[in-house]
């Protein structure tokens, strides 16, 4: 039996990796040695909880929103439509109408406008608000991004997040989707179980559906 081919869509993680700026670097040392310690090496580990591949909680931008342990699982592994996007200013209606079908659950977008990650981007692919609506209509629970955001990076009312929000569309953002052909996958991209988080790293993966 011919076994499904997995794509690792993930951001490594190492020390030196973008971030936002002005938030916590990455970073990892050895908190003991085996030498040390006698019998292992073990990890610590610092960051941002927004740093590479990860989703976004309500709590990130609404104090009253829900955080990371409090979401279904289950928003973050399925079915899943990869849409290029590549070339486009700004994720626009026109740019998507015709390739989300009715009842799709999650949707990625790929728009190819971070093209050096050991650089935080200066420019993105802003997702626009009028577009929420219609994914709302369609079934979309959940939508993926190629970039560190779905708001413009100097956005300070991140009218995308709050519009997504309110349709109870969640975000996934920082995917690899450089050599993933637009398409129907499964997506797997679960969060940690952070009680307190406003946001969760995540190993995103797609499967490719025979």
């Amino acid at each position: 039996m011919e076994k499904m081919k997995l794509i690792d869509i993930s951001m490594p993680l190492y020390n030196g990796v973008p971030g936002w700026p002005g938030d916590t670097p990455y970073s990892f040392d050895l908190a003991w040695t085996k030498e040390q310690s006698g019998s292992v090496n073990v990890g610590k580990l610092e960051m941002s909880a927004h740093t590479g591949t990860h989703i976004d909680a309500p709590f990130h931008f609404d104090d009253e929103g829900k955080k990371v342990y409090d979401l279904p699982i289950e928003l973050y592994t399925g079915p899943a439509t990869v849409i290029d996007v590549s070339g486009e200013q700004e994720i626009t209606l026109n740019s998507i109408k015709e390739k989300v079908k009715m009842g799709t659950k999650r949707v990625l977008f790929k728009t190819n406008c971070w093209g050096d990650r050991s650089q935080f981007p200066e420019k993105i692919v802003p997702v626009l608000p009028e577009i929420v609506p219609f994914l709302k209509n369609r079934g979309v629970e959940l939508i993926g991004v190629d970039m560190p955001s779905v708001d413009q990076l100097d956005s300070k009312e991140l009218a995308a997040h709050h519009t997504l929000y309110e349709h109870h569309i969640h975000i996934l953002e920082g995917l690899v989707l450089d050599y993933v052909a637009e398409g129907e996958y499964e997506l797997i991209a679960l969060p940690l179980p952070l009680k307190e988080g406003d946001g969760s790293p995540v190993r995103a993966i797609l499967r490719e559906l025979r």
